[in-house]
């Protein structure tokens, strides 16, 4: 997420104090990704020294926040590439859950069924919980019915995902078996893919 733009948008409606930023931040994405009042001051300042804000000293002062923030035509220029620039998938940072799955492919020990029906599990819980949420939406929360609805797609898709990820764990141990069977060196079987294969079989 770029704090920066949110804070570029934010102030391309309305010139904001730091506090009414940080408020207006909250309101707008349903309080999903909280930011605290040091990481507003911190972005603001930066975007001061990059030219991409101004104070507004004609404004009156805010005594929450003091003066109000406003956008230099540099800012709004910055503004307006990023809502015309797509966010690639590659831009999003590396996905946790990915990398440690990929390790576990690689590390002594690790039980990967037991760590994918653990996963499995935590999303399934978590789903239910956004689910229930959604349904307790007021029907004219638009904002709050786009990020569940953003974080109950991404959980769908993590089932699924997990779900072809046991089945190769499955297929890698047949293979395994098998090559063992021909009295080949074959390939190790990750740990846990019996219990995954087991489980697949039932």
């Amino acid at each position: 997420m770029s704090v920066k733009h949110a804070m570029l948008a934010l102030l391309s409606a309305q010139p904001s104090s730091t506090y009414q930023l940080r408020k207006r931040f909250d309101d707008s994405t349903g309080q999903s990704w909280p930011l605290n009042i040091g990481q507003v001051s911190t972005t603001l300042q930066r975007l001061e020294r990059d030219g991409l804000v101004l104070r507004d000293d004609a404004g009156a002062d805010d005594p929450a926040g003091g003066q109000p923030w406003r956008l230099t035509q540099a800012g709004r220029a910055e503004l307006e590439a990023w809502w015309d620039r797509p966010v690639v998938a590659e831009q999003r940072g590396r996905d946790e859950l990915v990398v440690k799955l990929m390790l576990a492919t690689v590390a002594p020990g690790v039980d990967i069924a037991a760590l994918i029906q653990s996963q499995r599990a935590a999303t399934q819980r978590s789903m239910h919980d956004l689910t229930r949420l959604r349904r307790d939406l007021d029907a004219d929360d638009l904002v709050g019915r786009l990020v569940l609805d953003h974080h109950l797609f991404i959980a769908e898709a993590e089932l699924r995902w997990l779900d072809d990820v046991e089945a190769g764990v499955v297929r890698s141990a047949q293979r395994g078996r098998g090559a063992a069977g021909r009295g080949g060196a074959g390939e190790a079987a990750p740990a846990g893919a019996d219990e995954a294969s087991e489980r697949s079989a039932r």
